[in-house]
């Protein structure tokens, strides 16, 4: 089916299950905006002053919800200002994805300076994603998009990232969208089962630390 990168993006995200993203407009993914229009009535779209409180809200509607959170930003500062939320859903194994803008991929590596570049963006949000890639042709975002929800669903639930660039989200080419497979959860098996077992029935003062996040430092708790 011809379609451009970014209604290969918000399509796919909507065979995903995803009725709401978090975005903040910028010059290098406006084409997501625009197809993310012509699907006004199935996907809201929540508006935020900051990148840095994207990510943030994202993780919040994942927690809440149990359904990944979805980000839109545009690429080096954009990424850098939402990299706080991040770090946070990565630390609280949060279900997040953030979806980039890229520079054009004809100045990719090249140091010309563009709007917005910085050098080797994906290195730079590894230590806080589970996973995260680039996407330069249109046929290849949505098989991308499930390979994101796939990570995130598998094991350790964990943030992911995924970047497109700009002139990938405007080109148009055939895409076949991709269909969602269930994750089935990870089961322990039973030896690990009965060696939890046998340890807390051998131990004589067994604590439970249950919750996912760090108990108050300083004035408001020790």
């Amino acid at each position: 089916m011809e379609m451009s990168g970014a209604q290969a993006l918000v399509r796919q995200l909507l065979a995903e299950g995803v009725d709401t993203v978090f975005a903040l407009p910028g010059v290098q993914i406006m084409a997501i905006f625009d197809a993310l229009y012509e699907y006004r009535d199935r996907i809201r779209l929540v508006l935020a002053r900051s990148e840095m409180a994207l990510t943030h809200m994202a993780d919040g509607y994942a927690r809440v919800t149990g359904k990944p959170g979805v980000a839109i930003v545009v690429p080096g500062p954009g990424v850098l200002y939402a990299s706080g939320g991040l770090g946070t859903a990565y630390g609280a194994s949060s279900q997040v994805l953030l979806v980039s803008g890229q520079i054009p991929s004809g100045a990719l590596g090249k140091g010309r300076g563009e709007l917005h570049e910085v050098d080797d963006q994906l290195e730079a949000l590894r230590p806080i994603t589970k996973w995260n890639a680039r996407c330069t042709k249109v046929e290849q975002v949505p098989g991308m998009v499930r390979e994101a929800f796939r990570q995130m669903g598998s094991g350790r639930p964990r943030p992911v990232e995924i970047e497109i660039p700009s002139d990938t989200l405007g080109m148009e080419a055939n895409a076949e969208l991709v269909e969602p497979e269930p994750v089935l959860p990870v089961a322990p098996t039973a030896e690990a089962i009965a060696s939890a077992v046998a340890a807390l029935a051998a131990a004589e003062r067994p604590i439970i630390f249950a919750g996912g996040e760090r108990p108050l430092r300083g004035p408001l708790g020790n």
